[in-house]
């Protein structure tokens, strides 16, 4: 791992790390506030109209995606599930765009566009494959040898039909020895 990526990462991830601890340990306040759209959303998905355990859940992701995120643990799949925690985490709590009073509102517009920026940051994470080729390239390139493979045995196999038949054709014309 890079230097870069040993210092980026736990310095993405501690916001996730505090953040998913203290949603966690009191839901409460984020409860309330995310009542109204599990509400609407929770029957729909499947998931339990009760705002204070997903609340919780998703605390529990972020703090432990963000955990394995420093750790350097599983860091796209981690990343990922930062991306997947921090979007409903920013609807709910910065609705900068429903607040009256205009020093509020631009508070709120901060923390949502500084959740954006970490949106982006665990984005760039998730598809970092550290130099290595990524899952795509690799399938692309497995199917290509797969190809090359069957597209040689197939010439090979040919060569070996006419060798045969080439064969079968001098023995029907040879003369017996006896």
């Amino acid at each position: 791992m890079s230097a870069v990526r040993r210092i980026a990462r736990p310095l993405l991830a501690a916001t996730f790390v505090s953040g998913g601890v203290e949603a966690y340990r009191h839901p409460g306040p984020r409860a309330k506030a995310a009542a109204p759209l599990v509400e609407k959303l929770a029957p729909q998905v499947g998931l339990p109209n009760d705002p204070e355990l997903l609340v919780r859940a998703n605390g529990a992701a972020m703090a432990a995606a963000g955990a394995l995120l420093a750790l350097g643990r599983f860091p796209r799949l981690s990343a990922t599930v930062l991306a997947l925690t921090i979007i409903p985490t920013t609807y709910v709590g910065h609705q900068f765009w429903t607040v009256e009073d205009p020093a509020q509102r631009k508070q709120q517009l901060l923390h949502f566009l500084k959740n954006a920026g970490l949106l982006g940051g665990v984005l760039l994470a998730a598809v970092d494959t550290e130099g290595k080729p990524g899952l795509g390239w690799r399938a692309r390139r497995a199917a290509k040898d797969t190809r090359r493979t069957a597209a040689l045995a197939r010439k090979e196999a040919k060569g070996a039909a006419k060798a045969a038949k080439r064969e079968a054709k001098l023995a029907k014309h040879a003369l017996p020895f006896g």
